[in-house]
């Protein structure tokens, strides 16, 4: 039987979580709340954000919209330019994160669009590659375009919330003077 203490070691690495808890702090000082809008991380950084503590005070949650379908249908992903260009692009993520920002309480979100591989997608975009958008109230829309390399999916699931607590720290702490 696993004790309470050993229970993260379960089902979420410890230092995804260490990681996380600066983000969650520097929202909290900032006065900002945190949506996520996740495909190919599938839920994780919200995950990982919800077990800082304190996340209560500032993650609204977050929209997993793994197919083109659901990023059309959950966050106005825009379905002409999902098929012509598909669904891992930077005007995607940027779509993704301003429609997480529209449809919760939140005044940040993050999105995340990529193939986790180990196989290019169905449009041709090779595995490893990723897109993030940060959308905030009042502030321009950061996008962020990381090419992972060949590693197993999980490695690129990992290194891809890294990206995106890191874009969400630098998000809480940018000084109102340049917003």
């Amino acid at each position: 039987m696993h004790s309470p203490e050993n229970a993260l070691d379960c089902c979420i690495e410890r230092e995804l979580v260490s990681r996380a808890q600066p983000v969650i702090d520097a929202l909290r000082v900032a006065g900002l709340s945190v949506a996520t809008a996740e495909s190919c991380t599938g839920g994780l950084i919200a995950a990982i954000l919800s077990h800082a503590q304190n996340a209560s005070e500032c993650l609204h949650g977050g929209f997993v919209a793994y197919t083109k379908a659901n990023k059309a249908k959950v966050l106005g992903v825009d379905r002409d330019l999902l098929e012509m260009r598909g669904a891992v692009n930077v005007e995607v993520a940027r779509q993704m994160a301003q429609g997480a920002l529209e449809r919760s309480p939140a005044s940040v979100a993050v999105s995340v669009t990529g193939v986790l591989g180990p196989d290019a997608d169905e449009d041709g975009n090779p595995a490893g590659l990723v897109y993030f958008a940060v959308c905030r109230e009042g502030a321009p829309t950061v996008v962020s375009r990381r090419e992972f390399g060949e590693m197993q999916p999980d490695g690129v699931r990992r290194v891809a919330v890294l990206h995106a607590l890191e874009l969400l720290y630098n998000s809480a702490t940018v000084t109102s003077a340049i917003l």
